[in-house]
């Protein structure tokens, strides 16, 4: 059976409907359509300069929010394929998980989060949503208001990793849709369970953990901050309970990493950055996310009778294969992001976004791109025109961050 039988006619609308433009255009489906748009969006073209765990000018091999989302995308779509679903959905789905996020990566976040407490708070996943159904220019509705890139029902479903409004779920911290996005969140969700995720959705929350677990670890062996052949295992549980796993005891993170050491790629020298070196933890990439793909494909697939799409089923993780990234997450995190000048580089990066939102909030809407300026001519109430401030602060990009904030204060 073709996977795209399995998505029936409230899956594939769009909230305007749009024929195909040409009869002589490439037949595509709707959600090849969806994915060309997220490809071609601004937003996306972003993302090649926004942090993913190190600012992406540090040096040429560091991932960046951008070739991350492609690793991401490439994992959901093989996932995807496996289990029967429409591969496109989960891609795009990946393609568009981090478009949200502002300059600075999670750092930004949680600054935007404290300062926008007053509009509703801030969220990289919610953020998305509103990209895509609103911030990004490509369809309006009858009455003129941007509808952004209008992806069918399923995709945005797909994309929606949080789907709750903010102190609805089971963290206040993560929510998918602001307050003033809710009609649109409602659409998407006709019909949906309360507060369930679809399956693309999981399988797009999936390739991430796994992008995330493995690609962060090896970033940091290259750059000579990860020594898998010597690490510091009470030190790293430290940080594995504080970042991801509160109860896991040492005993419990020893035998998870006995576990990976099985391997048959896991390191017994240590990196030296020749090629044949390279090509070990290269090796080793390739063999962790197999590691994790293939657990869960055997879970899932072992757990009932498909379809694998939608509401019909859901992804298993097993417990083994959840702890494994959690540790390798926490590795990354330990050598990485708790390193003493990456946490003095984050404090500046907070500094910086908090003086340009405050900037930007006084010269509004002088200081704003068209778009953003005309948000702010059309907002109703000042916490309306500090959503507009903070949509304009989160589009930037690290680099453009940084030269708003130094352009805007010389003129102070």
């Amino acid at each position: 059976m073709d996977p795209l039988d399995l998505y029936d006619d409230s899956a594939r609308e769009r909230v305007v409907d749009e024929p195909p433009k040409r009869v002589d255009a490439p037949v595509r489906t709707p959600f090849e359509r969806d994915r060309a748009r997220v490809v071609h969006a601004a937003a996306s073209r972003r993302l090649a300069a926004k942090t993913q765990v190190v600012g992406p000018q540090t040096d040429d091999f560091t991932r960046n929010r951008l070739t991350h989302s492609l690793e991401v995308a490439q994992v959901a779509r093989d996932l995807s394929r496996a289990l029967g679903s429409a591969p496109d959905l989960a891609e795009t789905a990946a393609l568009a998980h981090d478009l949200g996020h502002p300059p600075f990566g999670h750092n930004g976040e949680r600054v935007l989060a404290d300062l926008s407490e007053e509009c509703g708070g801030f969220e990289g996943n919610a953020q998305t949503l509103r990209l895509l159904t609103r911030l990004e220019s490509k369809t309006f509705d009858a009455d003129g208001r941007s509808v952004g890139l209008n992806l069918t029902r399923a995709t945005l479903d797909a994309c929606t990793k949080y789907p709750w409004p903010r102190g609805s779920g089971p963290d206040p911290a993560k929510f998918g849709v602001y307050a003033d996005d809710e009609p649109v969140f409602t659409w998407l969700r006709k019909d949906a369970p309360p507060a369930r995720r679809c399956l693309e959705a999981q399988v797009m929350d999936l390739a991430d953990d796994v992008a995330y677990s493995v690609h962060d670890v090896e970033d940091g062996t290259v750059a000579g901050r990860i020594d898998l052949t010597a690490l510091d295992q009470p030190a790293v549980w430290a940080t594995v309970r504080a970042w991801y796993l509160p109860d896991a005891t040492d005993d419990e993170l020893d035998h998870v990493l006995a576990g990976l050491r099985t391997q048959g790629s896991w390191p017994t020298t240590p990196y030296d950055a020749s090629r044949r070196s390279l090509a070990a933890l290269k090796n080793l990439t390739s063999d962790l996310v197999g590691r994790f793909c293939g657990a869960v494909q055997h879970a899932t697939l072992e757990s009932g009778e498909g379809p694998f799409v939608r509401y019909a089923r859901d992804l298993v993780v097993p417990e083994e294969t959840r702890l494994e990234m959690a540790v390798l997450k926490g590795i990354a995190a330990h050598y990485v992001m708790e390193a003493p000048d990456r946490l003095a580089a984050m404090e500046l990066e907070r500094e910086l976004l908090a003086e340009l939102v405050a900037i930007l909030a006084f010269r509004a809407p002088g200081a704003l791109e068209r778009p953003f300026a005309d948000d702010w001519d059309a907002a109703g109430d000042d916490a309306a025109r500090l959503r507009v401030v903070i949509d304009q602060v989160a589009s930037l990009t690290d680099a453009s961050a940084v030269a708003w904030h130094t352009r805007l204060r010389r003129r102070a």
